[in-house]
């Protein structure tokens, strides 16, 4: 049974594609184009048809190629070169709903920030910015971009931020700045060979607020 190439590609790139149906009669045409015998009246007549055709079959060579394209492209991608935005949007909703937000609690940044030791091979760093109305509140070990990573705690009053931080050449993402994902906002910045990415339901200037603090504090 015939199957669809394009059923493999992602449904965002299928909305957005433009597909070009076959005009009526073309499959017909060039069946019997194929079942004529080779002489000379019948070629004329195959170019002076080709020509006819020739837009249409560029635009079918276009579209195969771009599909090809697309999948090829889609199949040599590796995990690790995944949005590592999804995964700690991930992780910030399950640590909130696994009750495993911290697994040292503590406001005193040095307290946390030892705790990681021999537990992960880079030292994170850690910054309380109570005096800016975002205290931390502890922090945990989790696991994004296939490897354990530290997970900084704060708050900003009822509101949980999240803030995973990563060596800079384990990132994959080259930019920074502040997004939205399925209603959450998340930071991204670089500082002293670590990435960071804050997520939480704070507003859009709050995360720019904390953000901003972060980075002036590094």
């Amino acid at each position: 049974m015939d199957t669809d190439p394009m059923a493999e590609l992602p449904a965002e790139l299928k909305q957005n594609m433009t597909r070009y149906k076959a005009p009526p009669g073309l499959k017909r045409r060039i069946r019997y184009m194929l079942a004529q015998p080779p002489r000379t009246g019948w070629f004329s007549a195959a170019r002076a048809s080709w020509s006819r055709w020739m837009p249409v079959g560029a635009s079918f060579a276009c579209g195969a190629l771009l599909a090809v394209s697309l999948m090829t492209y889609r199949a040599g991608m590796t995990a690790d070169e995944g949005p590592i935005e999804s995964q700690v949007v991930a992780s910030h909703v399950r640590s909130l709903m696994d009750k495993h937000l911290m697994d040292v609690a503590s406001t005193d940044q040095h307290t946390v920030k030892p705790w990681f030791s021999g537990k992960l091979d880079y030292a994170p760093p850690v910054i309380d910015l109570a005096q800016d109305g975002f205290p931390l509140v502890g922090g945990r070990l989790d696991y994004v971009d296939d490897r354990p990573v530290a997970a900084l705690v704060y708050r900003r009053r009822g509101h949980i931020i999240n803030v995973f931080v990563l060596p800079e050449h384990d990132a994959r993402r080259p930019d920074s700045g502040v997004t939205a994902d399925h209603g959450y906002q998340v930071a991204r910045w670089t500082r002293g060979g670590m990435r960071f990415w804050a997520v939480s339901d704070v507003s859009r200037d709050e995360m720019q607020k904390f953000a901003a603090g972060m980075q002036a504090a590094q």
